[in-house]
């Protein structure tokens, strides 16, 4: 999608305000992304907030958001599932290839 196609939309990210330019398409994620990050950094903030700084609340509600997005993508993983199937279709192949001769 070129950049002429993009819009922007106002997003309220913890205590900031920001405007950012999206594909429209991509709303919905956007606003569900900017929730996310509030309601991380809101709960980091009420449990360490005498105890932390406010740059070091920001670098754990990162590193939380950051670690469900590694342990995702960790569950989704289909690569051995992938070998396995290639592997599964080499040994078939080949057993064809025998029964042929």
């Amino acid at each position: 999608m070129s950049e002429d196609q993009k819009f922007s939309i106002r997003l309220h990210v913890y205590d900031t305000e920001m405007v950012v330019k999206i594909n429209r398409e991509d709303e919905e994620y956007c606003r569900k992304a900017a929730l996310r990050i509030t309601e991380t950094v809101n709960n980091y903030a009420m449990n360490f907030k005498d105890k932390r700084s406010e740059k070091e609340i920001l670098y754990m509600a990162l590193i939380d958001i950051a670690l469900q997005l590694e342990f995702q993508e960790k569950r989704n993983d289909t690569s051995p599932y992938k070998d396995i199937i290639v592997r599964l279709t080499e040994e078939m192949k080949e057993m064809l290839n025998n029964d042929k001769q």
